[in-house]
């Protein structure tokens, strides 16, 4: 499922399914993008070519390179004394392989940072040139909120196996799926009350054959809502 997923609301603006054999980069030669538009994605989308074409458009990239990418260093840039602290590399580059330097004859820009959290360096390639370092490595950061979405679809609605086998069973259980996460986010985006999504889930599978005022409940789900009888003129016997 090759997903294009929109930083604001961290929902997704472009899914293209394929069968198994698609490679992500493959997959991405479809996605369509603005000018301007700034690109995150893992290793597996650092293919020269398709880095090429969005760089054409207008489009700008932070990728995660591989460890096997040959380069010169051009310049290197100068790093803040008494900040940012976990930038560690910030340098221009050129691709040395006469491969690579064919499918992606322009200069690019190479930051390395160090996770403390997972105790690594993540070395970055893009072509933005003007950002801080930091910048950089933050707009890197914020791609773990695919394997977030991703991890929702698979834990909150139980599509670890699939129903049926046959191609249309498998996309009519995706795209289910996928519509019913974005009305949940929807719904938490309405709530007045600071629902975690898992939650919200777990209530909505409670109370999914009960009647109730939905906007009411999702703002106050712990108060009882009592709704008056109705005054009846006619019927009433005592």
């Amino acid at each position: 499922m090759h997903t294009l997923l929109d930083f604001d609301g961290n929902l997704p603006a472009y899914i293209n399914i394929t069968n198994g054999k698609t490679a992500d980069n493959k997959g991405a030669y479809d996605i369509p993008l603005l000018k301007g538009s700034v690109i995150v994605a893992d290793r597996f989308y650092n293919d020269f070519s398709l880095l090429n074409i969005w760089d054409s458009k207008g489009i700008y990239f932070v990728i995660r390179h591989k460890d096997n990418v040959q380069y010169t260093v051009i310049k290197e840039n100068e790093l803040p004394d008494n900040r940012h602290q976990h930038i560690l590399i910030d340098e221009i580059i050129e691709l040395k392989n006469t491969s690579s330097k064919e499918k992606y004859p322009k200069r690019l820009r190479r930051v390395v940072a160090w996770n403390d959290e997972n105790k690594q360096t993540i070395e970055i390639i893009t072509n933005q040139m003007t950002w801080t370092a930091n910048t950089i490595s933050e707009l890197y950061k914020s791609r773990w909120q695919v394997e977030i979405f991703f991890r929702e679809i698979k834990q909150l609605l139980n599509i670890k196996s699939f129903i049926g086998t046959s191609e249309n069973a498998i996309m009519i259980q995706i795209w289910t799926a996928l519509i019913t996460i974005l009305i949940l986010k929807a719904l938490k985006a309405m709530a007045k009350f600071n629902w975690h999504l898992s939650n919200l889930v777990a209530f909505i599978r409670l109370n999914l054959f009960v009647k109730i005022n939905l906007q009411l409940w999702l703002d106050k789900p712990f108060e009882e809502n009592h709704i008056p009888p109705p005054d009846y003129i006619q019927g009433v016997l005592f």
